[in-house]
């Protein structure tokens, strides 16, 4: 079955639950490095680990928002409010991560695990949904 045949529930579904792996995860790992690390290193993972989250959300407003579009017998979703958000996220994001650098003086490890956090759990959850179909 040719990648492309995933429907706009399978992929919202699996981003959703990307989500709640993810939140699970940095539930389990954030106490650990609080304890290994201090508070900075746990800071920082945990601003990567929002940044990235909030990119998986955003990317589902996208999604609703062109799928929207392309419908037919569907209301299309405002564009300009959507392109507005993402744009002021990355906008967030990159003054978070600069701020949890260079004013927190956090681990640059700690930040890149936060931002793969999401990555991974996108990972798995996209091959719990290929061994499905």
């Amino acid at each position: 079955m040719p990648v492309l045949a995933l429907s706009e529930d399978e992929v919202r579904r699996t981003l959703k639950r990307a989500l709640w792996l993810a939140g699970g995860a940095v539930v389990v790992l954030t106490p650990v490095l609080w304890v290994w690390q201090g508070w900075r290193t746990w800071l920082v993972f945990l601003i990567g680990a929002l940044i990235s989250a909030t990119g998986v959300f955003e990317y589902l407003q996208l999604l609703s928002a062109m799928m929207s579009r392309m419908e037919e017998g569907r209301e299309p979703a405002p564009m300009g409010r959507v392109t507005v958000m993402f744009f002021l996220r990355l906008l967030g994001a990159a003054g978070l991560l600069y701020v949890s650098l260079k004013v927190l003086r956090g681990s640059v490890y700690a930040l890149l695990g936060g931002l793969a956090v999401c990555l991974i759990a996108l990972t798995i959850e996209s091959i719990r949904l290929a061994a499905r179909r």
